[in-house]
């Protein structure tokens, strides 16, 4: 998959997507065309739809999808809250760097994590490490082994970043993203705009830096850019002065604490949404009483 860098302009039948934003198949598109044309058909003829997400944050939307597929349709989200912070990852949790947290001041840690499946290339890597390297903000950065390309772990690190930064910077390999995103010394979060890591940072209220990869992450990254203002889309990729302009505009700037206000009031509403007669809730009750209507 590529995105077209260069295509800025917005497209007709979505005018809050830009071009650019749209999936694009390097390999084998009519393939995945395929595929998405028998999605679509399996979707329309499902019995109905559940979705991961709640109804004040996406309700245009989810009208639009009401209208296009006729059948019963169920917002539940978000899907994590119904159960404690799972343990479940393939990758051991580096739970110490809690104790870390527990010795910054509010709101001043970038914390940083592209997933569990995206990969960046070398001169990538290297870009993230300088940006974080020049904020004056402590950081935590998660380095999953292997998500660089050609390094098992952080063999391409700049030469002393780790004596240069001292304390005020941790990586860990894998860590508990829930409780790090809840934590109160947390106040920006760096992330990949994987639907689940944007819902827990919602859900947290800490404003998002968006470096999308690939799927659907960009368009997640324009909503939270554009639409719901509750972070900063790099739209130049992973460039050190750009990274630290959009730190700054979030940690230090008036800008920054009025994308806090707003992911605060969403945060709000979807603990609401789950509350007893809120619209997750409601949902649910519909759904358990749809299948027990067969």
């Amino acid at each position: 998959m590529f995105l077209d860098p260069g295509y800025e302009a917005f497209v007709p039948e979505y005018p809050l997507l830009k071009g650019k934003d749209m999936l694009k198949i390097a390999i084998n598109p009519e393939g995945y065309g395929d595929l998405v044309t028998n999605m679509l058909k399996q979707m329309k003829a499902s019995c109905g739809l559940i979705w991961n997400t709640f109804k004040e944050l996406e309700e245009p939307e989810l009208e639009t999808i009401n209208q296009d597929f006729r059948v019963p349709s169920f917002t539940l989200g978000p899907f994590h809250k119904y159960f404690p912070a799972s343990s479940s990852s393939l990758i051991n949790q580096d739970r110490n760097i809690i104790s870390w947290l527990d010795t910054q001041p509010p709101k001043c840690v970038i914390y940083t994590s592209f997933g569990s499946v995206a990969r960046i290339k070398d001169v990538e890597f290297q870009e993230v490490a300088y940006a974080l390297e020049n904020t004056s903000s402590p950081f935590l950065w998660v380095v999953r082994p292997g998500m660089v390309l050609g390094s098992e772990w952080v063999e391409s690190l700049p030469e002393k970043f780790l004596e240069r930064v001292g304390d005020r910077g941790r990586i860990v390999k894998w860590c508990p993203q829930q409780e790090v995103l809840a934590h109160p010394a947390t106040g920006c979060f760096w992330t990949h705009s994987g639907w689940n890591s944007t819902l827990e940072s919602i859900c947290e209220g800490v404003p998002m830096i968006c470096s999308p990869c690939f799927a659907d992450q960009p368009i997640v990254a324009r909503y939270v850019n554009d639409v719901w203002k509750i972070g900063i889309l790099l739209d130049d990729g992973f460039d050190r002065v750009g990274i630290g302009m959009a730190i700054k505009r979030i940690t230090m700037d008036k800008e920054g604490e009025e994308m806090r206000t707003r992911i605060s009031h969403l945060k709000e509403k979807a603990n609401l949404s789950l509350d007893d007669g809120g619209s997750s809730n409601r949902s649910l009750k519909s759904l358990v009483d749809y299948i027990s209507s067969f």
